[in-house]
């Protein structure tokens, strides 16, 4: 009886079983799409000016792929290291909060969390939060999880191998990897207008901001579009002047909008970890 009381539920106990072969088809297809940007990012990251070893201590230790693409970024443009690494932490602070849901739904024993923490990234949640039930949800975060990370890894030390080999990448245009990647991967994103504005002044602001702010330092200031934003069209709900005002209309564009549940086909192009 304890057990059945402490033992966490469901994440949808009215939900339809899915089978684990399907589960593992969809996390497999994240895991393979994604990881193969691994060897942009090896590119990049050679054609920076970081060693092999370098190279591939980032992936195997930080995985998460927008924060070394920024940091990588950063660093080519002549930026201060500090200032790179803090956009590449800001960034990443996204996991801690997936984190969050996710233990929840995984409910994984203590002595497994610190290791499940590294798989916690973008397209593992996406999978997780598109499961029925824990079982599955378990199975997809898992499956994703080792496949992201070895493929990232096996790739990333590719590509760095890869720009080694044809010495100067600016010569040969790879100098523009990292911010086509970032867009190919964010693009799929942005499904709602609340997100593509949000982008939009985002990237306003970067560009604003780059000849009077040394490298690295506009994404930090960039990050200020989100709160910017809903600050604005909590502004602009009718019946209100604040970010609380117009319920009605903020439930109207919850309803339209699709749930994390309902992504996962956005991660199967790629995603901005």
């Amino acid at each position: 009886m304890a057990a059945e009381q402490t033992a966490p539920p469901e994440i949808r106990p009215d939900a339809e079983t899915k089978p684990d072969a399907a589960v593992v088809r969809d996390a497999l297809g994240v895991g393979v799409a994604v990881g193969l940007s691994g060897f942009a990012f090896g590119v990049t990251s050679a054609g920076s000016g970081l060693t092999l070893l370098q190279t591939c201590a980032l992936s195997l230790l930080v995985f998460t792929g927008a924060s070394q693409f920024a940091l990588v970024g950063a660093l080519a443009a002549g930026g201060n290291p500090f200032t790179a690494a803090a956009g590449a932490f800001f960034l990443g602070t996204r996991n801690a909060f997936y984190g969050l849901r996710l233990s929840q739904l995984l409910a994984l024993p203590r002595a497994l969390r610190p290791l499940a923490a590294q798989w916690v990234i973008d397209e593992t949640t996406a999978v997780t939060l598109a499961q029925p039930t824990r079982r599955a949800a378990r199975i997809g975060f898992t499956v994703t999880g080792l496949t992201l990370y070895v493929l990232w890894n096996l790739t990333t030390l590719a590509g760095a191998l890869g720009a080694q080999a044809l010495g100067d990448t600016d010569a040969w245009g790879l100098d523009a990897a990292s911010p086509a990647v970032f867009l190919a991967l964010l693009a799929p994103m942005l499904k709602t207008s609340t997100e593509r504005i949000t982008a939009a002044f985002a990237v306003v602001l970067v560009l604003g901001l780059l000849p009077v702010l040394p490298a690295g330092a506009p994404v930090l200031v960039a990050a200020l579009a989100a709160p910017v934003v809903l600050f604005l069209k909590g502004r602009g709900a009718p019946g209100g002047t604040g970010p609380g005002a117009g319920s009605e209309g903020a439930r109207t564009q919850d309803a339209a909008d699709p749930g994390p549940s309902e992504g996962i086909g956005n991660f199967t192009k790629g995603e901005a970890r």
